[in-house]
């Protein structure tokens, strides 16, 4: 199994495109270490899921978007595992509000979880996958990095950031045997609050294929970037959206 002995860390890992990233990577003998920030249970169920096919399973409640709080998780992980090397930055939230509505807070809530937290990831776990000269990282932007939203300043922004951070740390981790990459997904069939699903569901008008795409679709995209024959695919977004215009 290609990644037997690894360990990913993936935040948001509960459900959704989260949980398929894990079960994807774990069928390949990854162990994984699942970040939620409220849904226990959900994180439960997922690992329960994993230790079933045989990989170890740890669970890591926490704000991503808080640097104190990834270094407390960092730290628990690495006494648990030898080393992250493989790390998913899934975690986000997307509220709708108009701009000139928007607080303080509201902005930089955003831009915490949606941006700082993979800056707060990466500087916990990179540094060990340039020591062992492998390592894999994963963003996951979506079309907000691509297209400006109404009502959804603070996430285009951050996704978009989100994306140049990418572009950066393949340069820079690169030639240390670790890639960067990001993942751009369209409109995918996830379960969330009844303002979320329809604006999901609104957008399958512009996807060429004419539905959702699935989790599993998003993670097998991560699976093969983060295997030996994704290897060469570094510092790039890679869009996996039906077509969806960009």
């Amino acid at each position: 199994m290609e990644h037997s002995g690894k360990t990913a860390f993936i935040t948001g890992a509960g459900k959704n495109i989260g949980r398929a990233i894990a079960i994807n990577l774990a069928s390949t003998g990854c162990n994984i270490v699942l970040n939620g920030n409220s849904d226990v249970k959900a994180c439960e169920q997922t690992a329960e899921t994993l230790i079933e096919m045989g990989v170890k399973a740890s669970i890591l409640m926490g704000n991503v978007g808080s640097s104190d709080e990834v270094k407390r998780m960092a730290k628990e992980a690495l006494e648990e595992f030898d080393g992250i090397d493989i790390l998913v930055n899934n975690a986000a939230i997307r509220p709708s509000k108009s701009f000139l509505e928007m607080e303080d807070d509201d902005w930089h809530k955003v831009l915490d979880i949606d941006l700082n937290s993979a800056f707060y990831t990466c500087r916990a776990f990179a540094r060990g996958m340039i020591e062992k000269g492998w390592g894999r990282i994963i963003n996951i932007t979506g079309m907000n990095a691509i297209h400006g939203y109404k009502g959804r300043a603070p996430v285009s922004a951050a996704k978009h950031g989100l994306w140049g951070l990418t572009k950066s740390l393949g340069k820079e981790f690169g030639a240390q045997g670790v890639t960067t990459n990001a993942i751009s997904p369209g409109p995918i069939d996830t379960a969330g609050d009844a303002e979320q699903r329809e604006h999901i569901v609104s957008m399958i008008p512009r996807v060429p294929l004419g539905r959702l795409g699935q989790p599993e679709e998003i993670a097998a995209l991560t699976g093969f970037l983060c295997s030996n024959g994704g290897a060469f695919v570094n510092g790039q977004m890679i869009n996996c959206n039906g077509g969806a215009e960009t």
